[in-house]
């Protein structure tokens, strides 16, 4: 491990996002796809090293071209993929999408037979450098099946309720062989993270329930410190173990693509909690990094650096055009 620690690490979903360049087409009529990173948590950390922050990536891939690609990527983005490792079994994970503004964006999951990213073995992690980052990301997802399960459950422990250790509820069903197994695991993780993070259908899994206030109490309830309520139109309720409590609305944006916006919230959540800002600070700058996405077609090269936020949020706006890093 490095003298220094990570500001953040994430674990988890990597793959190839394929997005059409015709917005509002069917998937079987497009003819022409924009390729990608993709995969929530290595958004996250893109996300993350676009605001400055060190990160690095625990996954893994298939070893086959768009396995180096991903490398390539993560490395442009400034991303540590030292942990990002090969398996030759499987295919890296390919990802489309469909793109009908403003609110619908159907997603068609290939991780068939079986992702790489869910063959994180915890025998394999560097339990040191996750016990020492600043702050450690990891989603529900990871624990659909073994041996990713063991593996985000023992990097968990191993934080030992470290101050900044995010659970992102991420419910994706058709990524768990049996759906009815993710309510008790979501649960026994949330007793060794110390943040939630989740929309109202993830917190109802997690938690049973869905009205926003009663969905953050239970949360804290589980065991976190601070809860993290994601209400779409409405905007998000943050609420801490300590009785603290903000709700800001979304940042208004013409949309053009809703996938990646929450990745682009949780980078910009890391960052304000790492910098230690107020609630409410933090969370109006989530939400502008999530509107800035939303705007643009693509997700990881569509997350803002800080300027943007600040630019977005001095106009009242999250549509702005594309910059070339």
């Amino acid at each position: 491990m490095d003298a220094e620690p990570y500001e953040l690490i994430t674990m988890g979903r990597l793959g190839v996002d394929l997005y059409p360049l015709q917005v509002g087409v069917p998937l079987a009529r497009v003819e022409t796809f924009g390729k990608f990173l993709g995969g929530s948590p290595a958004n996250v950390a893109v996300a993350a090293a676009r605001l400055g922050r060190r990160t690095a990536l625990v996954s893994r891939t298939g070893a086959d071209p768009f396995g180096a690609y991903l490398h390539e990527e993560l490395a442009a983005f400034g991303v540590d993929d030292r942990w990002v490792t090969a398996v030759g079994e499987y295919p890296t994970p390919v990802t489309f999408c469909e793109i009908f503004p403003p609110d619908d964006f159907p997603i068609h999951f290939y991780r068939q037979p079986r992702a790489p990213d869910l063959e994180i073995h915890p025998a394999e992690l560097d339990l040191a450098a996750v016990r020492a980052a600043r702050a450690f990301w990891v989603t529900g997802t990871g624990l659909s099946v073994e041996p990713s399960r063991a593996a985000t459950l023992g990097a968990l422990r191993e934080r030992d309720g470290a101050e900044l250790t995010v659970l992102d509820l991420d419910w994706r069903p058709t990524l768990w062989p049996d759906p009815a197994e993710a309510g008790p695991l979501y649960r026994e993780a949330l007793g060794s993270a110390t943040v939630a993070v989740g929309n109202l259908d993830e917190c109802e899994v997690a938690t049973g329930e869905r009205e926003p206030y009663a969905a953050a109490r239970a949360l804290l309830a589980a065991g976190v410190r601070l809860a993290v309520v994601k209400q779409g139109p409405k905007g998000v309720l943050a609420m801490t173990a300590d009785g603290e409590s903000a709700e800001v609305p979304p940042l208004p944006v013409d949309v053009v693509n809703g996938l990646g916006a929450g990745d682009a919230f949780g980078g910009a959540l890391c960052d304000g909690l790492l910098a230690g800002w107020d609630l409410d600070r933090t969370l109006r700058r989530a939400n502008a990094a999530g509107a800035i996405v939303a705007g643009r077609l693509a997700c990881s090269p569509a997350m803002p650096y800080a300027d943007e936020i600040d630019l977005a949020l001095a106009a009242g706006s999250g549509t702005l055009p594309e910059r070339t890093p």
